[in-house]
């Protein structure tokens, strides 16, 4: 069945026919215009594809709403102006990485052409490199931005790029709107100058490499334990993408001999042949690495999503079954080991910080707070955790800090999530627990008795389409109107409303500004709940996706390592129990 293509999609669809556009471009939509393609036709043509706040995203192909080299050089024609009259007293630079996904490359160096045409200096990655080198590149290079293609862990039909600012982390405000405006006045393809100057662009590698490796390696805080367990059998798996490029580096550089590749997925590939999704969240993408672990009796197992910023991770549980543990598990995990390093070595002199996101497990405040270290919070994304370490630079230290969703950062010389280095410290805390003769789930084990049992849950509820969107704001409305009195049976205390930086305590009705400043706060349409029992639920509603995201947190007190699994059991079912009383689902 055919649909009708709208006058102002068609009008689109005969500009790009009739403008200054390639032949092979004009020919592939008279194809679809020949096959009846209205559907792809109109999906293809009625809207241009955004510039937001972080950058491109889209399905590669032809059309004003797809990844391609005209919306690639629009964008970064829009960036290339907003960086000349942001530094109209400097000579610009710039540096640029990309992924394992296709086009990647080619839209790589469309961008690099562009920049240098606009008399910017490049320095271009000779070939695919994590994002979290990119972010190092920029500050080591004393770059004023920098580009690296990729769509992270989208399906394989497509590619996007994130924009970074000269702290290399990416951009925030003002600059992210600004970029946007800049973007959106870039209304012709003629605007565009794509013909790049070949003086002004460097390749990298190398130079930049082991530099970067050598900055992991300096986070190490037992290379001694390290070489008692230089053995440790780890199991590793890049998912087709950029961490093949680094990790097994770092890891044999750090004095780890017995890394095994999961080969089926060593090769980079965007087409990710071997999974439904190259997310190191979904328990589908780490079937090869279980396997290879189980084959091999691994000790660790570890997998990085295409651009490596991310990194999931797996260990025998106490009854001796490969368990995959979350990003909430992980980050935490980093912390407990980096804050006691921190306080053994005498470090801690009260001006060392942490940071995570607001929906991330509280059991990392909890933590600090007994370290006394402050821990910030800021909203989901990790633009806020770099915007955080950059106002507090020269005034406090940063440890560490991560987000739920599998990115973890150790100490700033990067500014973005690092799979690169986290790889580096979940090896070390391994080997630091087998050293005791613990495995890497008693080490979590050890601190759950320490700190208490703090378990996540998360639902994402889908609503599609203009009726999806407006029920999601009816959702948010009614919490608003009436938040609910108890959860699971425990009185609601206090309510977080990011819209309007506002908390309520629900017993007096008392009302307070949220602090914000040096916390990353700004205005987000996100509200928690706070129960006397120690629940916390967060409601989301995304950024880029027809959804509604609610995380709940709970948590018990563990005596003993012998009640893990009824504990385990109770907080499972409270989670069940608070999603039933929200309706959620």
């Amino acid at each position: 069945m055919t649909t009708a293509i709208d006058s102002a999609t068609q009008a689109t669809i005969d500009h790009w026919l009739n403008g200054n556009y390639d032949s092979e471009t004009k020919a592939a939509i008279q194809k679809l215009l020949d096959n009846g393609e209205s559907t792809e036709l109109t999906d293809s043509f009625y809207k241009n594809l955004e510039f937001g706040t972080g950058g491109l995203r889209g399905v590669i192909g032809v059309g004003s709403n797809r990844m391609n080299r005209y919306t690639v050089g629009a964008a970064t024609q829009g960036l290339a102006n907003y960086l000349n009259a942001a530094f109209p007293d400097i000579d610009i630079k710039v540096a640029i990485a990309h992924d394992s996904r296709r086009m990647s490359p080619e839209f790589a160096r469309i961008v690099a052409d562009i920049f240098s045409a606009n008399g910017i200096e490049v320095f271009l990655f000779s070939a695919l490199r994590p994002t979290p080198e990119l972010s190092f590149a920029i500050r080591q290079l004393g770059c004023q931005s920098g580009i690296v293609v990729t769509a992270s862990h989208n399906p394989p039909e497509y590619n996007g790029y994130k924009a970074y600012w000269n702290d290399g982390g990416q951009v925030v405000a003002p600059h992210d709107k600004n970029i946007i405006t800049e973007v959106n006045k870039i209304t012709s393809i003629d605007d565009v100058k794509f013909d790049g100057v070949p003086e002004k662009i460097h390749l990298i590698d190398e130079e930049i490499d082991s530099v970067y490796v050598e900055r992991i390696k300096s986070n190490s805080i037992n290379p001694d334990v390290i070489a008692r367990q230089k053995d440790l059998n780890i199991v590793f798996t890049p998912i087709h993408g950029t961490g093949i490029t680094l990790v097994p580096r770092v890891l044999k550089a750090l004095g780890f001999t017995n890394v095994n590749i999961v080969e089926e997925q060593a090769e980079p590939d965007g087409n990710f042949p071997t999974v439904k999704s190259p997310n190191p969240e979904e328990r589908d993408a780490m079937r090869l690495a279980l396997e290879k672990a189980e084959a091999i009796n691994a000790d660790l197992i570890m997998a990085t999503d295409p651009d490596a910023d991310r990194v999931g991770s797996g260990a025998r549980n106490h009854h001796g079954q490969f368990e995959l543990l979350n990003g909430n598990q992980m980050a935490s995990l980093i912390i407990y080991y980096l804050l006691q390093a921190w306080k053994d070595n005498g470090k801690l002199t009260g001006k060392e910080f942490v940071a995570k996101t607001i929906v991330t497990t509280d059991l990392i405040d909890k933590m600090c707070d007994q370290y006394g270290v402050f821990c910030y919070n800021t909203l989901t994304g990790f633009k806020y955790i770099a915007q955080i370490i950059r106002e507090l630079e020269g005034q406090q230290q940063f440890i560490g800090g991560g987000e739920e969703s599998y990115g973890y950062l150790i100490g700033d010389f990067v500014r973005d999530k690092d799979a690169i280095a986290s790889c580096a410290m979940i090896a070390e805390l391994t080997a630091y627990a087998k050293d005791k003769g613990l495995s890497l789930f008693d080490l979590l084990m050890e601190m759950y008795q320490k700190f208490g049992f703090y378990y996540e849950g998360l639902i994402s509820l889908t609503k599609k389409g203009k009726t999806g969107a407006e029920e999601i704001q009816q959702m948010m409305a009614d919490f608003r109107a009436n938040p609910p009195k108890q959860i699971a049976g425990s009185p609601v205390l206090r309510v977080d409303d990011y819209a309007s930086l506002e908390r309520t305590d629900l017993s007096t009705g008392e009302k307070n500004a949220i602090e914000a400043g040096k916390m990353g706060i700004e205005s987000s349409n996100v509200l928690q709940f706070f129960t006397a029992d120690g629940t916390k639920v967060s409601a989301r509603p995304s950024g880029t996706e027809p959804k509604i995201k609610f995380y709940v947190s709970v948590n018990e007190p563990l005596k003993s390592k012998e009640e893990f699994d009824a504990v385990y059991d109770q907080l499972k079912k409270k989670v069940q129990s608070v999603m039933t009383d929200l309706n959620l689902e």
